[in-house]
């Protein structure tokens, strides 16, 4: 196993050489010469003069290599209550015939396709379709409103879009033609075709002018090959939210992203061909492009696709039984999974129920991770638990304990020190370094490499603006944080989420962090509010674990002494409440830019992104009870 601080030293003085170094593991129908080209775009632009394709480095390559009778992807899904297998020899068939759909309805390479599903393998075989013809797919989270949905049918102009009839949650039924149907009306540009995979839970009524049939066309298709593209051409466009309400369309290559995500697997994840990958994620997200489609099988693992709750489907031990059942060697997912599953057992007794040997590994990342929530895991299933840190413009980690390079000290609070390829430095407000230990500004020295966004789609004055323009020579993550002595890193909050009181800069995260050590503290969020004469104060909201008999208000006095005692009394922390809910993504993240709206009475719009709306007026109570959301 190599020395990680070698590779990471080689990964920043050789860029080119390194990267070009690792492209040889990949199939490429022109190898490329050239590494990472500046001139053209502040992010970099890699192996311009190669040619190769992602859906046959995630399927046929592995064929010919005489996997194709191993399992690529398994379906698990609790809330249908049905397990299904396809290996690569049948995934490659599914995909080669779903091209040909594509084809046979006039999309050609460079074409964009939506793509609006739930966590059902048409999805994936959706993708890989896209990718195998040079078609430019955009996935849209299946039940996102129809206005949202509009917005990113105006912005990529796609040929078609591919549904299916519905998603399923626990305890109901989420349709889908109403959704789409609307947007549609509402969009400004013209979408003539749908393609519909019908679910028996709901039908869709196809329309003789638009509709078709997922299963009739997939019976009259021929299959096609794969197209070689240019390392350079898009592989797909993915919708993140953006500050002025408007979504970014981030735009990632082709062959970047082959050879980053592939390196991934083993460098940062330590898998092989065959290991069995779960990230129990959505193929809405960044996450699941990376690490449910294509990371997984650019490695010739064995992917899983789950359809279901941490909790709930049917209860706090759903993941340990799909660890068992399916063997899984690595679980990916966000902290506020095993904060749920952690509030529901607090004492982890439903482990005991299940064999989870086969598990090595844990990885957190979507969001800040607690350090007690790692070590509750970590103490749990007795396997390390690697918080590890990206976005969805990076499309994989920038900071992480890279397990398949040199497995380092996990230091909870830390995503642990930048991966190779990434030079993290932190900055102030004048792109000054700033001392260690300091917060500030957390940016990434150019040029970043292979595999991260390359343009925001019809949008590169604002993809400069938004990330290059602010630190000159550097790419702006917008999250603020430290280094420390040994070169961990330290991610405290979105720079937005530092607040001033009375002149001192202090993290909500910081905060946060003692919050969450309370043993009855299931989750938690603090948030800046406007004050008038400190400037701002925070304040808390807390969920606590199932079975917690203190009072509201003998809690809230011990979290308020806690804050005092371990920050300071200069964080002037006075103010928390308990709560049954936080709002989030559907993603898990935490919408902390809402709840200072509403905490500071100031307009604020329904996120698109958020999971259950109806928290929010819950929130708003609690806020009011502390003499706030006036």
């Amino acid at each position: 196993m190599a020395d990680y601080l070698t590779e990471h030293q080689r990964s920043l003085a050789e860029p080119s050489a390194y990267w070009l170094e690792q492209a040889s593991d990949i199939h490429w129908y022109t190898p490329p010469t050239q590494g990472v080209n500046t001139s053209h775009t502040p992010s970099g632009t890699w192996f311009a003069d190669g040619q190769t394709n992602a859906c046959y480095n995630a399927l046929d390559r592995h064929i010919q290599a005489g996997r194709g009778e191993q399992a690529a992807l398994i379906h698990d899904s609790p809330v249908t209550n049905t397990h299904s297998v396809l290996t690569y020899t049948q995934l490659q068939d599914q995909v080669a015939h779903f091209a040909g759909v594509l084809i046979n309805q006039g999309v050609d390479r460079g074409d964009r396709v939506m793509i609006y599903m739930p966590m059902i393998p048409e999805a994936l075989i959706a993708m890989l379709a896209c990718a195998r013809i040079g078609a430019i797919h955009t996935v849209v989270f299946g039940g996102f409103a129809s206005k949202e949905l509009a917005v990113r049918i105006n912005d990529c102009s796609p040929k078609l879009i591919v549904a299916a009839s519905c998603g399923i949650e626990p305890g109901r039924i989420v349709e889908y033609q109403p959704l789409v149907e609307q947007a549609i009306a509402q969009a400004e540009q013209s979408l003539n075709t749908c393609i519909v995979f019908q679910r028996e839970q709901c039908h869709w009524t196809l329309k003789a002018d638009r509709d078709l049939d997922w299963q009739a066309v997939m019976a009259q298709s021929q299959p096609v090959d794969c197209v070689p593209l240019k390392s350079t051409d898009p592989l797909y466009i993915l919708y993140t939210s953006g500050t002025t309400g408007s979504p970014k369309g981030v735009v990632k290559d082709t062959g970047g992203s082959i050879v980053s995500l592939k390196w991934t697997m083993s460098a940062i994840y330590n898998v092989q061909a065959g290991d069995v990958y779960w990230a129990a994620s959505d193929i809405g997200w960044v996450v699941g492009h990376s690490y449910i489609v294509y990371g997984p099988l650019f490695q010739g693992c064995t992917t899983l696709m789950y359809e279901g709750k941490p909790v709930g489907t049917p209860d706090a031990g759903a993941f340990w039984r799909v660890i068992q059942q399916n063997k899984v060697k690595v679980l990916f997912t966000a902290p506020t999974a095993f904060r749920a599953i952690k509030r529901m057992d607090p004492d982890g007794a439903l482990l005991a129920d299940y064999d989870v040997s086969s598990l090595q590994a844990l990885y957190l990342a979507g969001e800040r991770c607690d350090p007690d929530t790692l070590q509750w895991a970590q103490e749990k299933l007795n396997v390390p638990v690697i918080d590890h840190w990206w976005q969805t413009e990076t499309g994989y980690s920038i900071c992480a304990n890279c397990q398949g390079i040199e497995a380092l000290p996990i230091v909870p609070g830390s995503p642990s020190v930048a991966v190779p390829g990434y030079d993290v430095q932190v900055l102030d407000n004048n792109a000054k370094p700033v001392a260690t230990g300091d917060i500030g500004s957390i940016v990434v020295k150019l040029p970043l490499p292979p595999g991260t966004f390359v343009d925001l789609w019809q949008a590169n004055d604002r993809f400069t603006s938004a990330y290059f323009s602010r630190f000159p020579g550097f790419y702006e993550t917008g999250d603020a944080g430290f280094i420390d002595d040994n070169g961990y890193v330290f991610v405290m909050s979105r720079t937005d989420d530092v607040i001033n009181v009375a002149g001192h800069r202090l993290s909500t995260g910081a905060m946060e962090e003692v919050l969450s050590n309370h043993p009855d503290v299931a989750e938690c969020a603090v948030m800046g509010v406007n004050d008038e004469l400190k400037g701002q104060l925070p304040v808390g909201l807390v969920i606590l674990n199932a079975g917690c008999d203190k009072s509201h208000q003998q809690i809230s006095a011990e979290l308020v002494q806690k804050v005092r005692e371990d920050i300071g009394p200069v964080a002037a922390f006075k103010s928390v409440a308990v709560v049954e809910k936080l709002p989030k993504t559907r993603s898990g993240k935490i919408l902390r830019g809402t709840l200072r709206s509403i905490a500071n009475s100031t307009d604020w719009n329904m996120p698109a992104t958020i999971e259950d709306p109806s928290v929010l007026n819950d929130i708003t109570d609690s806020l009011k009870s502390l003499g706030l959301a006036k």
